[in-house]
């Protein structure tokens, strides 16, 4: 197909997915939609940086423009681009284009890593890729029939009836064509079994799960199959910090979330995710969010 036309094609169909989500989501604010990993988005001004946890999925914009920092890389991406996340990530994200005429409208779809393993096997696609050019977080224009599945997938809301039966293979469809996309290398990686990039990625998935706990370095990188300073180095190379770093940004998300869902205070947030002292608590909140926790909480709810 000419470049040309598949590039008129995606804008069309991006166009009508985006008249779709903007029916679906008449105001401000996030849709958690019945199908499962499924979430529509809608702002209409430019927001501030938040601090967040990407995990293995797609995002898509749909309309007006985002940014994504991962470390000190900064990916941008804008209707006829796509988003992949290979591993569970910390990064900070907001929305750079949006206006009340014209808001941004995005998409993400949560992908599950069994579910990727097992349709890469029946497509008998290799397992053993090689880790040097491993990227957790990929920008990459977005694939005509990538963007047709989603937007058959976000149709099946109308038709709620159909969504049990047919969203997961529509999900499949989708993983399948990121698969034998320009997303694919970076999939294959953390589902190469054995490989550095897979060994690390369990590690994430544990910590997601036990970050309130103190951690060894001697016990995660024996876990991982590595030793100490091997398991530092490919840690570092997917996430872009320390393991350290990365269970700190765990518990201060937490943590924040704690406040904002069930409005207790900082101290007993702190404890609750960790940390035993609360005034390291505080400082390590301030450091990284750019407010002490109350003061914080109080902007995010104005």
């Amino acid at each position: 197909m000419n470049s040309d036309v598949s590039n008129d094609q995606v804008m069309t169909d991006i166009t009508r997915l985006a008249k779709s989500v903007s029916q679906l989501v008449p105001c401000d604010g996030d849709r958690i939609t019945d199908i499962p990993g499924l979430s529509l988005h809608r702002r209409k001004a430019v927001t501030a940086p938040m601090h967040c946890i990407y995990g293995l999925g797609i995002g898509v914009t749909l309309q007006g423009g985002k940014q994504v920092i991962v470390g000190s890389e900064v990916l941008s991406y804008t209707p006829g681009e796509s988003m992949v996340t290979s591993v569970d990530l910390p990064v900070t994200s907001h929305v750079t284009q949006a206006s009340v005429l014209k808001p941004f409208l995005g998409m993400m779809l949560a992908l599950d890593s069994a579910t990727v393993m097992q349709v890469a096997e029946r497509m008998g696609l290799s397992q053993r890729m090689r880790d040097d050019a491993f990227r957790p977080v990929t920008v990459q224009p977005l694939d005509v029939g990538v963007l047709d599945a989603l937007r058959r997938l976000v149709d099946l809301l109308k038709e709620p009836h159909w969504i049990e039966p047919l969203a997961p293979l529509i999900k499949e469809e989708i993983i399948a064509r990121l698969l034998n996309g320009t997303h694919g290398p970076q999939l294959l990686h953390v589902i190469a079994a054995g490989s550095p990039s897979q060994q690390i990625a369990k590690t994430l998935a544990w910590l997601k799960v036990n970050f309130r706990q103190t951690l060894r370095m001697d016990d995660l990188a024996a876990q991982a199959h590595m030793s100490p300073s091997t398991f530092r180095q490919h840690f570092r190379a997917v996430t872009g910090m320390s393991p350290l770093q990365y269970q700190k940004q765990l518990r201060l998300q937490a943590a924040r979330q704690l406040m904002l869902s069930q409005n207790i205070d900082a101290s007993s947030a702190g404890g609750l995710v960790g940390y035993e002292s609360s005034s390291q608590f505080s400082r390590e909140y301030r450091r990284l969010f750019g407010e002490p926790p109350q003061r914080d909480i109080k902007r995010i709810r104005l």
